[in-house]
């Protein structure tokens, strides 16, 4: 991947406000969800319920599609990225005290939240992008570049 994509893909990353994350249920269908999400990079950290449809679904199959988009207003100016992406439950402290660092710093409000016991029915998840789709309609309506990461 060139560098100005790269840049292109943590521009979108670092400004959006939420992401959709797609997973596959048991029967086989997909299931999204609208989530919040903070990130390193391009990698990415999600906190879900420990005992939600998401999490079932991510513990049978980690293989995730998600988008984030920026905000726009007009199609003209659409940008955004969907990625498949493999989700793994983080479980070592040194990875969950930087994931939970970087929610923090996107997210201070967290810190209210820390201890109480919806935070313990919560896990975390450490999203790494696999493939790219690049939507950049500034480049012509429909424009998408798809890159390996």
């Amino acid at each position: 991947m060139d560098k100005a994509t790269q840049e292109f893909i943590l521009d979108i990353i670092n400004q959006g406000r939420d992401l959709t994350l797609a997973t596959i249920r048991p029967d086989g269908y997909p299931q999204a969800t609208t989530v919040s999400y903070a990130n390193d990079g391009m990698t990415i950290y999600v906190g879900i319920g420990a005992n939600s449809q998401k999490a079932d679904n991510i513990r049978h199959c980690n293989k995730v599609s998600l988008t984030i988009n920026a905000d726009y207003t007009d199609w003209n100016h659409i940008r955004g990225v969907s990625m498949a992406a493999i989700a793994d439950f983080l479980t070592e402290p040194e990875e969950i005290e930087h994931a939970t660092a970087c929610m923090l710093k996107r997210f201070p409000q967290i810190a209210q939240w820390i201890g109480t016991p919806q935070a313990a029915q919560t896990v975390l998840l450490k999203v790494r992008p696999q493939i790219v789709s690049v939507l950049d309609y500034e480049k012509g309506f429909g424009h998408t570049e798809l890159v390996q990461v």
